[in-house]
């Protein structure tokens, strides 16, 4: 679940003025997770380098899903031009997403990402009783598997997605992540093979998602964990106000960035992108 810094002004420092003053205003772009402690830096980043470049079809769906009661979810638009970009010099084919809400970053994933990309076995919805994990069926090439457990949601934008001409890479699954993630490490084909792996979803089960996700992406290959300083609430005391779903997932936030921290399989940048995001190149 992504957040806004707007939504957690009791979870972070607020911005002090020279006088000492509490700034009493706070930004108010939808989506906004920047921990800058300037609004109108931050407003002067998305008006000269981010709309500007903004696909029409992100826009249209970043503007959908402002309207949307749970728009503090969505991917702020800076943060979805970074992804585009990173996913671009990386040269990533095969692609996985588990938290997909609207599909900001999907969008933005599927737009970086060539036509000519390879698949897992798991490539058609799972049948009830399921079909052995390594049969294809008429659904045909995905090459991003994206999981949320809530299909509306993603339907939501999924008109944007298919206006930009994209929606034939994405292949959805609706329900919880593990056990997809499960059923592809069944078949060893599936290891090793994913270039690059989004996650912005339950933060109780990012380290779970971790240990599965090292054995799906390849050498070389990228997870990106996002929220991972979690409206800033990383840096203050247990005892400091927060919302209440701030402070719910915080220890897991703080244990996953401990986690990675020593995690000598991967190399690691954090970066304050959004809500802070966390790259982990598997080395090993």
């Amino acid at each position: 679940m992504a957040t806004t810094a707007a939504d957690a002004t009791a979870a972070a420092p607020k911005d002090q003025p020279a006088n000492g003053s509490e700034q009493v205003t706070r930004h108010s772009e939808v989506g906004h997770k920047s921990l800058l402690q300037s609004d109108a830096l931050y407003q002067y980043i998305l008006e000269t380098s981010v709309y500007p470049r903004e696909h029409e079809c992100m826009k249209e769906l970043r503007e959908i899903t402002a309207n949307h009661p749970w728009n503090l979810m969505t991917t702020s638009a800076d943060e979805g031009q970074f992804l585009n970009m990173l996913l671009k010099l990386i040269g990533a084919k095969k692609t996985m997403e588990i938290g997909v809400y609207t599909g900001y970053s999907l969008l933005a994933t599927a737009l970086a990402i060539p036509d000519d990309g390879t698949v897992s076995s798991l490539t058609s919805p799972l049948p009830d009783p399921p079909l052995p994990i390594h049969q294809e069926t008429e659904t045909g090439m995905k090459q991003i598997l994206a999981m949320d457990i809530n299909r509306e949601n993603y339907e939501l934008g999924l008109p944007c997605i298919e206006k930009a001409g994209v929606a034939h890479k994405i292949d959805f699954r609706e329900g919880p992540a593990l056990p997809v993630l499960d059923a592809l490490l069944e078949d060893e084909a599936n290891h090793g093979t994913f270039d690059f792996v989004f996650v912005d979803a339950d933060k109780d089960n990012y380290l779970n998602y971790h240990e599965r996700l090292m054995k799906l992406v390849k050498l070389g290959g990228l997870l990106g964990y996002d929220n991972t300083l979690w409206n800033g609430s990383v840096v203050l005391p247990a005892d400091a106000p927060m919302r209440k779903y701030i402070r719910y997932y915080r220890d897991f936030v703080l244990d996953l960035n401990k986690a990675l921290a020593a995690d000598q399989r991967v190399e690691i940048c954090q970066l304050p992108v959004g809500d802070g995001i966390t790259l982990c190149r598997r080395a090993k």
